[in-house]
């Protein structure tokens, strides 16, 4: 009995030191949870905090050390430590933008304008193609005010009123037109007996010749190729008739756009001023005054190119016309209309009416007179390039005659015939177009600029004139 005492004694103190390592545990693991908050209490006090827990054990005062030697580096509670020295540096990701090269900037900036002007483009033509017929009318109209605005004009001065005058003008141009076009009708039909003899004659001396010549063709061979082009015909009747019937639709679509153009016309003739009026409120108000000066000079170039065209095709339809009459070809006066007709298609027009007077010539007069077509067209048509058009035309409707190939053959593949006598003119326009509002921008971003006063009066002051009074010593603009 007497060591029981002793033994409850040291289990006692043994109990206690286990209490005092437990609180020592304890105060450790909460020192760790507040380095670990990423929300610290601003509030809370280290020292009271130390101040209230027990004496901590030796793990407990390393944790610690550990925490205050991170204080003392200057890290926040909470904060990642910084790598060590010897840690490989890692560069920072650029911006993407900034990765690309410029080039390849401006390219693919580019490149999407270019993709929604061309996506434009493309249902523009849609639409020009799907009511294709309005708007050659349309421009029919365009061109044939642009011919008969100006006796229009006349009459009004003459103090006709408005109303009389575009009838008149209008009347007097449309009859003109149907009494050209019945007249090379009326020649047609009236010369085809003698033509077709004309043409079999010349089919009989061209085989004459052939079999003559030093080509060694054999008469069987000039009938085999005359049997293979009858058994053609013969095989494919069906789609000659086939195209028979779209030459009847065709001459209807042509007889409707006719009477449109004419609509189009008379309400041009008569209210053309408005319709522009019009037209301008459908531009942008900041856009509309560049384009209500640019209107007026696209009307006068569209003028002068109706004009002299016309009046250039007029003298060469005569020139040719006179020239082929004195050699003896017969349908003179009908050549000379479609030279006129062709002759609005620049370039490509003259080449097409031209082969056709020599073939003309060939198959009824033989190959010396279908030579000296040839010559009098040439010599006409070299006339017409280097001296008639500079001087009618003039500078003003002046196009390049790359630009005007182009052009052609685009309007050729576009809209046919109609598209190739519209495309020359339609580029003559556009041409006087940009360069006016190239200038009128200029302008105005010229009386944009700040007035010039001191020093830089001088630097921008414009050249003397020559023969003015030099800049006297001591000026700045002797300065270089």
């Amino acid at each position: 009995m007497s060591r029981l005492p002793g033994w409850l004694h040291g289990l006692g103190g043994a109990l206690q030191r286990m209490g005092e390592r437990l609180d020592a545990r304890r105060a450790a693991a909460e020192r760790d949870d507040g380095l670990d908050a990423p929300y610290p209490d601003s509030g809370r006090d280290a020292g009271e905090g130390a101040g209230a827990a027990p004496e901590p054990a030796a793990g407990a005062k390393g944790a610690a050390a550990g925490a205050a030697g991170a204080r003392a580096a200057g890290a926040a509670p909470g904060a990642v430590p910084p790598p060590p020295s010897y840690a490989p540096a890692v560069a920072a990701r650029p911006d993407p933008a900034a990765a690309i090269p410029w080039g390849m900037r401006v390219a693919a900036e580019a490149g999407w304008r270019l993709l929604v002007l061309a996506g434009t483009l493309w249902v523009l033509m849609r639409v020009v193609s799907a009511v294709q017929l309005v708007v050659l009318a349309f421009v029919a109209a365009l061109l044939i005010t642009a011919l008969l605005q100006p006796t229009v004009t006349r009459l009004r001065r003459m103090g006709m009123p408005r109303g009389l005058a575009t009838a008149i003008t209008a009347v007097s141009g449309f009859v003109l037109m149907g009494l050209v076009g019945w007249f090379v009708v009326w020649q047609v039909m009236d010369n085809i007996d003698n033509v077709s003899d004309r043409v079999r004659d010349g089919i009989d001396e061209l085989k004459r010749w052939l079999l003559d010549s030093p080509f060694h063709v054999t008469e069987q061979q000039i009938n085999d190729i005359a049997q293979s082009l009858s058994d053609y015909i013969g095989a494919n009747t069906e789609q000659l008739t086939s195209a028979g019937l779209q030459g009847v639709t065709v001459v209807a679509e042509a007889v409707t756009g006719i009477l449109l153009a004419m609509f189009c016309t008379l309400f041009l003739l008569y209210d053309g001023k408005k319709v522009w009026q019009w037209m301008l409120k459908l531009v942008p108000a900041q856009a509309r005054p560049g384009v209500a000066g640019a209107g007026p000079r696209a009307w006068r170039t569209l003028t002068a190119y109706v004009r002299g065209t016309v009046l250039v095709a007029l003298i060469d339809a005569v020139f040719i016309g006179v020239g082929i009459y004195f050699l003896g070809v017969p349908l003179a006066v009908p050549l000379g209309v479609f030279i006129f007709l062709f002759s609005f298609i620049p370039l490509v027009g003259a080449v097409v009416s031209g082969a056709l007077a020599v073939v003309v010539a060939l198959v009824t007069n033989g190959v010396f007179t279908a030579l000296m077509v040839l010559v009098v067209v040439l010599a006409v048509q070299q006339i017409e390039g280097h001296v008639l058009q500079p001087f009618i035309l003039g500078r003003a409707v002046r196009v390049h005659p790359l630009a005007v190939v182009l052009a052609v053959a685009s309007g050729g593949l576009i809209a046919g015939i109609g598209g190739a006598v519209v495309a020359v003119p339609l580029v003559a326009v556009t041409n006087t177009v940009v360069g006016y509002l190239r200038a009128y921008s200029q302008e105005q971003a010229l009386r944009t600029l700040p007035e010039p006063h001191g020093a830089t009066a001088y630097e921008i002051a414009p050249t003397p004139a020559p023969g003015a009074a030099p800049p006297r010593e001591g000026d700045p603009r002797r300065e270089e």
